[in-house]
């Protein structure tokens, strides 16, 4: 495994009226990937993504990125991070070229009209390169945070909720525009209120709530090791008790016995073999149903069940 690009360890941000935006984070980054920090409003996201790129100062803990400890020699790793914010902080009076060249010029980088145009283009934008940034769409300013991000080439690229505000068409060209990124090998850390984007897109995922990291795993292996599958059979007559024939199957009644409910396996497929041989087993006993309803969890279940577990923990 090749040597972690970021790693954080006991990172640590109390705000001055108490908060504890982040307790003790450990965390190491590796070159090349996509990871997804997932966690609800207030859990800290923003707040270690700030820390990491000189926005916030934190309390305890040390970052070290490239090899550079950001506490002393922050510049030199510095100019290696870009930053995509939530919020559009720049001029809106300024054309759109003009803005992502200062940006490169910010990083003490020389002008390349190549690079510009490069950038430019790849995220739609050239045909937009003389318009005041005021005069663009939501998903056209939002690829303007992008290509500033961009505009100075950076190894580590964090992305703070990219697609948020964005049309379904937008936010389908901007992951083909991550994915090509990647492919680049540009290292990429997101957060993102679309819990699909990330399954669908990330390496790792880490789960944070209240500055706590919760879990930080391979994405496949988490959903092997939390998925479950979820099965609702109507039945044609109620229970009132389950049957001995199936009390071998993680099954409880509901909906006053019309129903049976199976919760069981894992995302190696074998909840979906289970809820088969239950079916199998329903025939045989001459136990009718009427319906079924099979669900495979997916990543947003996993999150929202760690979430409940904390929380009812707390």
């Amino acid at each position: 495994m090749a040597d972690p690009i970021l790693e954080l360890e006991g990172l640590t941000k109390v705000y001055s009226g108490g908060l504890k935006a982040l307790d003790s984070v450990d965390l190491n980054i590796r070159k090349g990937e996509i990871f997804a920090l997932l966690g609800p409003n207030g859990a800290g996201k923003t707040t270690l993504i700030g820390a990491v790129c000189g926005l916030v100062r934190p309390t305890s803990g040390t970052m070290r990125a490239f090899g550079h400890d950001l506490a002393k020699d922050w510049r030199k790793a510095r100019r290696r991070i870009g930053l995509v914010p939530q919020e559009l902080a720049t001029d809106m009076f300024e054309p759109v070229e003009h803005a992502i060249a200062y940006s490169r010029g910010l990083f003490g980088l020389p002008p390349d009209k190549a690079r510009l145009e490069e950038v430019l283009r790849s995220l739609s934008l050239w045909d937009k390169r003389k318009e005041q940034i005021r005069a663009l769409s939501g998903g056209m300013k939002r690829r303007v945070l992008i290509a500033k991000a961009l505009a100075h080439e950076p190894d580590l690229l964090f992305l703070d909720e990219p697609t948020a505000g964005v049309d379904v068409e937008l936010r389908k060209d901007m992951w083909r525009q991550i994915d090509a990124m990647r492919a680049r090998g540009v290292t990429i850390i997101l957060t993102t209120h679309y819990i699909e984007e990330a399954e669908e897109m990330a390496d790792r995922v880490g789960i944070i709530n209240k500055g706590h990291l919760l879990m930080v795993d391979e994405k496949d292996a988490m959903m092997k090791r939390l998925g479950r599958t979820e099965a609702h059979i109507t039945l044609a007559k109620p229970m009132s008790e389950i049957p001995a024939i199936i009390a071998r199957f993680p099954v409880e009644l509901e909906r006053e016995g019309t129903a049976l409910c199976y919760r069981g396996g894992d995302g190696t497929g074998k909840g979906k073999a289970e809820v088969a041989e239950l079916t199998k087993t329903l025939t045989t006993a001459g136990i009718d149903y009427v319906a079924i309803d099979t669900h495979e969890s997916s990543l947003e279940d996993i999150f929202v069940s760690l979430l409940g577990k904390q929380e009812a923990a707390v």
